[in-house]
């Protein structure tokens, strides 16, 4: 897909050039700070995609390339906002105040991953943990923005999913239910291109997947998903609309997924090198680096310091996770119910029985 000639939200292209006058609160320091945001979020996604090929994480869902959406829509939100993300938004939970240590116990195997209390992270508790499962988190973000309409405290919800989960049946009920019962919910669709090995062009025959808001009486908009400003904007005016009570949005970020599927994943299999290195030409980093050059605001000498300084906050974060005492193997059973029913509790005795052995007698 050539997203340069397709008709689009955009204020800066791919050469950096301004093709739409920036809006009102577009601020050069701003910009900078979007920058500097996309740059350390793609330091650690390489470090996490190094330590999972070294054994010291799980499968690990890269976001390479969508880096401007995530800081986007991380940014737009307010602090009484609540985020519902799928897995591959590690750079909006980022800007919402969890740790990267919490990103990497989470696909490290800790449940404590996803523990976003008051007390282990500065972000409101009412967010939701990563959701791996394709489009169920849209039908629970429906849930949560009717309870915030019911609230009436004029705050919004924000569910984010990638194409592939725009043609699952949790979705298109979604933005019905969000449609026919006027609620404060945004959903945000990363259109990298890639439902894991099936192609856009055989997910759907619209020409854009925003078109589908208007099945569901919704505005719907499409916006270049490698532009961070294009996506600001967008999500920024979809947020205001609807904690002013005026209903949800679906936003299309068009993207490329320049990473494999997962870890787990080898893209090269389903798709043309060629096609890969055209899209390298598109995605949002350089984009904005180039723009920020051409007005002074960035530099050789800029760029190595924060390279630097990214490295360094990365690397104290890995060390960080790496040195987390482990959790306890029962904790697998102690989270999965309520009350854990009575035919497992032989099963989670042999568990620990098992653990304390294999450490010698010490446990906990």
């Amino acid at each position: 897909m050539n997203v340069q000639a397709l008709s689009m939200h955009r204020f800066i292209d791919h050469d950096g050039n301004l093709v739409s006058q920036l809006p009102y609160w577009a601020d050069l320091e701003t910009l900078v700070g979007f920058y500097r945001d996309m740059v350390l979020t793609r330091t650690y996604d390489n470090k996490a995609v190094a330590l999972q090929r070294t054994g010291k994480l799980g499968t690990y869902p890269s976001h390479l390339g969508a880096e401007a959406i995530g800081i986007a829509v991380g940014r737009a939100l307010k602090s009484r906002d609540v985020f519902i993300p799928y897995y591959r938004d590690m750079p909006a939970m980022w800007c919402r105040g969890i740790g990267m240590e919490k990103n990497l116990q989470y696909w490290g195997g800790d449940e404590r991953g996803s523990d976003f209390s008051p007390e282990n992270s500065p972000i409101p508790s009412r967010d939701l943990p990563f959701c791996v499962p394709i489009a169920t988190q849209c039908t629970h973000a429906v849930g949560v923005a009717s309870a915030l309409k019911i609230q009436g405290n004029h705050e919004a919800a924000l569910v984010m999913c990638g194409d592939g989960a725009t043609s699952k049946g949790d979705f298109l009920e979604s933005i019905n239910c969000a449609g026919a019962w006027n609620i404060p919910l945004v959903f945000v669709v990363n259109n990298n291109q890639w439902a894991i090995s099936v192609p856009r062009r055989l997910q759907c025959a619209a020409e854009f997947l925003s078109e589908k808001a208007n099945g569901a009486g919704i505005p719907g908009i499409t916006v270049d998903g490698n532009d961070v400003v294009a996506v600001y904007d967008a999500t920024q005016s979809a947020l205001e609309r609807a904690r002013k009570g005026k209903g949800a949005t679906l936003i299309e970020a068009i993207s490329y997924r320049l990473s494999d599927h997962t870890t787990a994943d080898d893209a090269s299999r389903y798709r043309n090198e060629d096609e890969v290195q055209t899209a390298w030409r598109y995605e949002p980093i350089h984009r904005l680096k180039k723009f920020l050059t051409l007005q002074g605001l960035w530099s050789n000498e800029k760029e190595q310091a924060w390279q630097e300084h990214c490295k360094q906050q990365v690397e104290e974060a890995v060390q960080n996770y790496l040195n987390m005492q482990h959790q306890s193997p029962e904790t697998g059973f102690d989270f999965l119910y309520e009350s854990l029913p009575q035919e497992l509790h032989a099963q989670r005795d042999a568990l620990i029985n098992k653990a304390m052995r294999m450490q010698g007698g010490k446990h906990g």
